[in-house]
């Protein structure tokens, strides 16, 4: 076979180069605005579309929105892909095609995900990846790859937790991905005049979120910080920091949604592996609770009775012979401080991390815990939480193992009991107390509007 050599006048950066050389099957690249990201990722999506050797290729790049995939790419894989003799070119349709194997690169927005169903792929760049909704990765494009084993490169700048950051965190965990970030300072891809101009204007939040890619940066709403949950990840604790207290199970059921079942137990500081369920039987849930509850000798199991969901496991172990605890999310707090005891036990399970407690090292906790924002907008001026259908419209799913550490700390759970012979005690478990009172911004805001 005949080869033919093209120069495209693409001379890569160094990071790009890196990047470009490091790529693996399923990459995320987290980068600084104006750095570069779009136009690396398109020129390894034309690479690879001239170098395919089966025929009639299908790769696509997919932005939040179609105008947004068309003002930011669409110049770039025109004029890079017109260099190549022969190259066919649809304006109104958005797409290149290559004719000696008849390999198509197209541009889609998410807006329309009807539109992205059905047909292959074999690769994929998805562009500002923090707007798009997740289950377009999951349900929509992850099928597309499977039939010749395509690939993808997600590419965004940080905005909080979102499909971006959950898929950053988790492939820096699986060795089969590629993951990496890139600041300003890793780039140098804007000129020391230019940033002095952008640094003068930008407030610091804007800055770290932008320029040096920090996740962390959009959380000033979030309840519970990604660096928070960052240090408590894989935390290792002496036995004797935590096993004279009582062992809680937290119990989130859910029957449906996608949503998962999750079992998680936590003894003082330390919060273990949790077990997550893909059962929708709630006596089969039931079953496996109790096998957990005789297998770690828990002491109190607190289970999510919100809307009815956990009444058959309930109802399942109280048939056992166990001693469940409903807790209803919606309920009334212990505290009156709270709009009601969701957020009264979010903020218990802030207050532990804070404390020094220990997760499970298993970066689903990023995103589970920190999406979440908080407010003291409601009439009484409580602390309330971001409910869940507003988490789903931002993209983000049900925060189901943060929930179930929540439940946890529904209540006080008595230390255990040590019995030595001819005498016993109760061993005392305090609970740290913090200066930083959370309602002293809520209260400065409602003296500055109403004096």
């Amino acid at each position: 076979m005949q080869t033919q050599t093209v120069d495209l006048g693409f001379k890569p950066r160094p990071w790009q180069l890196k990047a470009l050389q490091s790529l693996k099957r399923f990459s995320v690249l987290v980068v600084h605005r104006r750095g570069g990201k779009t136009l690396a990722a398109i020129m390894k999506t034309i690479d690879a579309a001239l170098r395919l050797q089966r025929p009639n290729g299908r790769f696509a790049f997919i932005a939040p929105e179609l105008k947004q995939a068309k003002d930011n790419a669409w110049h770039y894989v025109r004029d890079y892909a017109s260099k190549v003799p022969r190259t066919r070119i649809h304006e109104s349709e958005l797409w290149v095609e290559f004719a000696h194997n008849g390999a198509r690169i197209r541009l889609y927005g998410a807006d329309d995900p009807d539109n992205l169903r059905g047909g292959y792929l074999d690769g994929v760049v998805l562009d500002e990846v923090a707007q798009l909704k997740s289950y377009v990765w999951g349900e929509v494009l992850l099928p597309q790859l499977a039939d010749r084993q395509g690939w993808a490169i997600f590419i965004g700048t940080p905005k909080g937790t979102n499909l971006l950051s959950e898929r950053y965190y988790k492939a820096l965990q699986d060795p089969t991905w590629y993951a990496e970030c890139f600041t300003i300072d890793d780039t140098h891809a804007i000129p020391e005049a230019e940033l002095e101009v952008m640094r003068a204007q930008q407030t610091e939040q804007q800055w770290r979120q932008e320029m040096l890619c920090d996740f962390n940066a959009s959380s000033d709403e979030a309840l519970i910080g990604i660096d928070l949950v960052r240090a408590a990840l894989g935390r290792h604790l002496r036995s004797d920091a935590y096993d004279f207290a009582g062992k809680v199970l937290g119990v989130d059921v859910a029957l449906g949604g996608g949503d998962k079942t999750v079992l998680q137990l936590r003894q003082g500081l330390a919060a273990f592996k949790p077990d997550v369920l893909d059962l929708r039987d709630p006596k089969q849930i039931g079953d496996f609770v109790a096998v957990k509850i005789d297998q770690c000798r828990v002491d109190t199991t607190f289970v999510d009775a919100s809307g009815g969901w956990g009444s058959g496991v309930i109802s399942r172990l109280t048939e056992l012979g166990y001693s469940p605890i409903g807790v209803d999310f919606g309920g009334k707090p212990t505290d009156s401080r709270f709009a009601n005891k969701s957020a009264e036990m979010w903020w218990q399970m802030k207050l532990w991390l804070e404390s020094g407690g220990a997760l499970p090292d298993d970066n689903s906790y990023i995103v589970d815990m920190t999406g979440r924002l908080y407010d003291y907008k409601n009439a009484a001026g409580k602390l309330a939480l971001e409910k869940k259908e507003a988490m789903k419209a931002r993209g983000l799913k049900s925060p189901d193992l943060a929930d179930a550490l929540a439940l946890t700390f529904a209540a006080p759970v008595a230390a255990k009991r040590i019995e030595l012979p001819g005498f016993e005690y109760q061993l005392q478990y305090t609970r740290n107390v913090h200066e930083y009172d959370p309602f002293e911004r809520a209260q400065r805001e409602r003296e500055r509007v109403y004096g």
